[in-house]
């Protein structure tokens, strides 16, 4: 069963130290994606999703310039970065592990999600289901290097990312999924 994500109920955030004393945050403003779930077997599932890199917002147009540079994402290079799933491990009835190759400036490397099912509802004919996730990884593996010293010692943004995801995921209704089909 197709489901795909609804954007404006859905969250992709990520966050770092600077100066090595806060944690500074930021979205995309724009993703897409979609899970094929496997309502027998879950762990059967299979999740793409697709983040416009230039979409990043920090609230501060200076830094998301530098992060939008050949410094960082290159998004004028690599326009997206991409997660795809290559296992899924259900740990308990709203608990699970999503195994993907992530993929930012055309690096490709594995990295673990932590998801919580939190919910499904309908409403006007519409089946939504939510989830939650985290995961961190060194930037540096994906060729993030820039940095600064600090004078007092120390690096100006840190090396760990924290990914933050909340997911509104909307089912496809069979007919849609039909007419797609038919005409790919």
């Amino acid at each position: 069963m197709s489901w795909q994500i609804d954007p404006s109920h859905s969250q992709i955030e990520f966050s770092v130290r600077h100066m090595m004393i806060t944690t500074v945050r930021g979205h995309f403003d724009k993703f897409t994606g979609s899970v094929d779930f496997n309502e027998a077997d879950p762990t059967q599932s299979t999740v793409v999703a697709e983040v416009d890199t230039a979409s990043l917002n920090t609230r501060d147009a200076k830094r998301d310039g530098h992060l939008r540079s050949p410094d960082f994402f290159d998004a004028e290079h690599y326009p997206t970065a991409t997660f795809k799933s290559t296992k899924v491990e259900k740990l308990d009835k709203s608990h699970g592990r999503i195994t993907a190759d992530l993929t930012i400036r055309g690096a490709t490397r594995p990295v673990t999600l932590d998801v919580e099912y939190t919910g499904m509802g309908t409403m006007w004919g519409r089946t939504s289901a939510g989830f939650s996730g985290q995961t961190k990884f060194n930037r540096k593996d994906w060729g993030l290097n820039w940095n600064q010293t600090l004078e007092s010692g120390g690096l100006l943004v840190g090396e760990v990312v924290t990914i933050n995801v909340e997911l509104e995921l909307v089912k496809q209704p069979e007919a849609q999924l039909a007419a797609e089909s038919a005409a790919a």
